[in-house]
């Protein structure tokens, strides 16, 4: 059953501008800076709700805009979020007054999102402690930094703001350093060399990025070959940006992808394909990309003095490795 949005007492009056001509009004409004925190979806509830109104009249969400139009709208307040506690165990490897160092577990988003409320890293600290720094935005307490869902390894935690604004800046400067492990698709021709391609939403999926000359942002990805195999390879990597999927897109863009990341063209293995044995029906390898964060090393935020954290491959990457070096040495 539908809701009517609640709507405040105040009024957005938009002017629509000479060179907007046929545009739909739910994708206008959903293009609007001042209206950036609500979905189309929302946009389009509120408009059948009757809280739009252009030149004076209630319009449909298809209604086509021209120019000079005048929009009339009742912002309304956004669904009421929380962060909800829930006892989810945490890989704690380090913890005083002013961070907390975990190991971060494969198949978990590190904070709420559309659609995923619970389960995340941000509802386990807001069980664990009640010291937590303001993070990331409302709903991102002691969060200084993101690893994707299903990126296992190394992340720090602010247990206060001065500690989160302190470390925030290392990696603003590029100071800190950050190591991970991959395991991928073929052998690169050099066994180390530097990924320098600039990164931005892909065009057609925007839940995608992709290498984008004209109008990505810097993005740097050192790598070394550590071991290889026939077909597969271990690396480690140093990225010196941290842009969203860097390490993934950088890799898809070499024609390396990483095992296992289907989004970037990498590809499931199975026990039958790396042992070259019949085909038969398994279960993957490994059910996730194989992308590790295996080191962070930063100043302290209340000392100062360089400190190192390390966590060792997980037991499913492990698990491929171990096979690789069974199977497919070279």
């Amino acid at each position: 059953m539908s809701q009517t949005p609640d709507v405040r007492s105040e009024q957005l009056t938009i002017q629509v501008g000479s060179s907007i001509k046929e545009r739909r009004v739910d994708k206008y409004l959903h293009g609007r800076v001042e209206l950036s925190e609500f979905s189309r979806r929302f946009i389009q509830t509120i408009i059948k709700e009757g809280a739009v109104k252009v030149n004076g009249s209630i319009v449909k969400p298809s209604f086509r805009l021209s120019p000079g139009d005048k929009i009339d709208m009742a912002v309304p307040e956004l669904p009421k979020k929380e962060i909800l506690p829930e006892d989810i165990p945490l890989d704690i490897i380090y913890e005083d007054s002013s961070l907390i160092v975990l190991n971060k577990q494969a198949d978990m988003l590190v904070h709420p999102a559309r659609g995923n409320l619970h389960g995340t890293l941000v509802n386990a600290l807001a069980f664990y402690s009640d010291k937590l720094s303001s993070g990331l935005g409302e709903f991102r307490p002691g969060i200084v930094h993101r690893l994707d869902r299903n990126t296992t390894g190394v992340m720090v935690v602010a247990k206060n703001d001065t500690a989160q604004w302190r470390i925030a800046k290392q990696f603003e400067r590029r100071q800190v350093k950050k190591t991970y492990l991959a395991i991928v698709h073929g052998c690169p021709e050099l066994t180390a060399d530097r990924i320098k391609a600039p990164l931005g939403v892909h065009p057609r999926m925007r839940e995608k990025y992709a290498v984008r000359p004209e109008v990505g942002k810097e993005s740097i990805t050192f790598y070394q070959v550590l071991e290889e195999f026939r077909g597969y390879s271990l690396l480690e990597l140093s990225p010196r940006t941290g842009r969203t999927h860097q390490i993934r897109v950088h890799l898809s863009y070499i024609k390396h992808p990483i095992v296992g990341d289907d989004m970037y063209g990498g590809k499931f293995v199975y026990p039958w394909q790396l042992a070259d044995a019949e085909q038969t029906v398994q279960e993957p390898v490994i059910n996730r990309f194989a992308l590790h964060a295996s080191t962070l090393e930063f100043r302290h935020p209340q000392s100062a003095e360089i400190v190192k954290f390390e966590m060792p491959l997980p037991e499913d990457m492990q698990n491929l490795l171990d096979m690789l070096r069974k199977y497919r040495k070279t």
